[in-house]
């Protein structure tokens, strides 16, 4: 072989054979040009080798390039197989998540969580079985009746339906064809459950009881530092309409106002509005003990107050819903707001 005329080495292209070249014209002992890498030669045979290697070569190469691209394969399915289970797995948590928060996990209704809660005072030594059997009794007897045992509400007051007769009453206005949605969401069903009872849930029941309501969405803060000043502006005027006297105290007609947010409802009652202008809500919350909201039945005074006023910076939910009730529907009114909770649109303020 002659290496002064070595010329590019490449890889050879698919299917390429081992032809035996035609040598080159040039004088003395005939050249040999190898196809692929241009190799001359003078010795046939060996030339017919070499093209040979270059073969073996690309055949090598090709089961190299094959092997890695279905190892490249095979790793992608395995990520993507991962990625599946993952996010079916998230999805799953997400998903219960979403049904504990929202009381649809299934563990149970205001009578089991009463009964489990009383267990547990038996379990611990802080209740005497007689007493147990006793409140059962009781509390048995007021699900039968649908009016609260007095152990969620402050004694001495109007007759309070319980929590499962609430239930009922939404199921019923849902029966009726009252916001179709919201039966969807809840498959037609709360008693048993610990579904959350929201704006629109109270909005559905006290139409279905012929009551005129409306829903307020405070959807986004108006204040700085994440307050809503529009929701206490909004409450003064509510109760400034309507006032009986032009003192300190001012009285009204006007009803209580359900207070909705994330994860827990509450009571407005009145607002107080001092010297500096400024706005403070009274709210009645169901987490506050009985005891303290059975010192109201004694007398109010500035001390006993402290627990019930909210000032802007204590109401800072990202977002806030109110229902508010402005009279009796007739019974035309009742049935056009059926028709008109198929497609459920709150006001919106801002």
């Amino acid at each position: 072989m002659d290496g002064s005329r070595r010329g590019r080495q490449g890889s050879p292209p698919a299917g390429a054979r081992a032809v035996p070249p035609s040598p080159l014209p040039e004088s003395g002992p005939p050249l040999y040009e190898c196809p692929i890498c241009h190799l001359s030669c003078t010795d046939y045979p060996v030339l017919q080798e070499h093209v040979e290697l270059h073969l073996d070569e690309c055949s090598i190469l090709e089961g190299r390039n094959l092997n890695d691209l279905e190892l490249a394969e095979h790793l992608q399915n395995e990520e993507d197989r991962q990625r599946r289970t993952e996010t079916a797995r998230q999805e799953k948590d997400d998903f219960q998540k979403l049904q504990r928060q929202y009381g649809l996990d299934g563990s149970g209704g205001y009578k089991q969580q009463s009964l489990k809660a009383m267990t547990k005072e038996v379990d611990f030594g802080r209740m005497q079985p007689s007493e147990y059997h006793r409140r059962k009794a009781d509390m048995l007897e007021s699900l039968a009746l649908g009016v609260d045992d007095g152990k969620t509400k402050t004694s001495d007051i109007s007759p309070v339906p319980c929590i499962p007769k609430i239930q009922t009453q939404i199921e019923d206005a849902w029966k009726e064809g009252f916001d179709p949605q919201g039966a969807s969401h809840f498959n037609s069903r709360l008693q048993g459950t610990k579904a959350w009872i929201g704006a629109c849930e109270i909005y559905t029941l006290l139409t279905f009881l012929k009551l005129k309501c409306q829903i307020i969405d405070f959807h986004q803060p108006t204040g700085s530092s994440g307050t809503h000043p529009r929701l206490f502006e909004w409450v003064l005027n509510y109760y400034s309409s309507g006032k009986d006297s032009n003192g300190k105290v001012m009285s009204t007609s006007k009803p209580p106002i359900y207070l909705q947010h994330q994860g827990h409802s509450r009571t407005i009652v009145g607002i107080e509005e001092r010297k500096n202008k400024s706005l403070c809500l009274l709210i009645f919350d169901p987490g506050c003990p009985s005891e303290e909201m059975q010192k109201l039945l004694k007398g109010i005074d500035g001390n006993n107050l402290k627990l019930f006023r909210r000032l802007p910076g204590g109401l800072k939910h990202k977002q806030y819903q109110i229902v508010s009730v402005d009279g009796v529907l007739t019974e035309e009114e009742k049935v056009a707001r059926r028709q008109a909770s198929q497609f459920f649109i709150a006001q919106k303020i801002p």
